[in-house]
């Protein structure tokens, strides 16, 4: 039995400076389908924190992450609610806390400033999958500013976080039509851009 010999081949060295591939990000409009703008976690893991880290920390992780949104877990690992960007550079809630509390604020936690799981709007996955991008947005446009929480139910129909939609996403997605107005603020501000109303 002929027995075949394996002969490695030599590596070889760069002969002038690399680049990268990366995936190429897909041309998107108004029209494409709403799913292609969902931050999928069950893709991309999502940024959490617990109920009782301090602000400052929330506000450091999400700016080591790049992301303006927070889940808050409890010891069980339930979705207990949400912390922004928006509460924490605007600080409006955390002054609420701290006067309500009588604390300062190194002692502000995430769960003192978040909004809490029973008040947050969500649409199921299937839902969205029906909708193009320029449906999800007029109809989001008045229910909910910058987030939007996408849901699914799991084997004993209780409902999970499948993932997230954010306007600043949507306005990356289609940057092309809409790059005349700054960082998308809500889903109205995409709403009046992708319906030809002026900001």
């Amino acid at each position: 039995m002929n027995q075949i010999i394996f002969s490695p081949k030599p590596l070889i060295q760069l002969g002038s400076t690399p680049t990268l591939v990366v995936p190429k990000k897909p041309s998107l409009s108004p029209q494409s389908p709403a799913i292609s703008v969902l931050t999928d976690f069950s893709q991309v893991r999502p940024q959490w924190i617990d109920g009782d880290t301090p602000v400052d920390q929330a506000h450091q992780k999400m700016r080591g992450a790049g992301v303006r949104l927070l889940f808050v877990m409890d010891s069980h690992e339930h979705c207990i609610g949400v912390v922004t960007a928006k509460e924490i550079i605007g600080k409006r809630r955390i002054n609420i806390a701290m006067q309500q509390r009588q604390l300062s604020w190194e002692d502000i936690t995430a769960e003192m400033i978040m909004t809490p799981w029973h008040t947050l709007s969500a649409m199921p996955i299937n839902q969205l999958s029906s909708l193009s991008i320029e449906d999800l947005v007029i109809s989001m446009e008045s229910f909910t500013d910058q987030h939007l929480l996408i849901i699914e139910h799991d084997d004993r129909h209780d409902p999970r976080i499948r993932g997230i939609i954010s306007a600043s996403d949507i306005q990356a997605a289609i940057g092309k039509t809409i790059n005349a107005i700054p960082r998308a603020q809500s889903f109205a501000d995409i709403c009046h851009v992708i319906t030809g109303h002026d900001i």
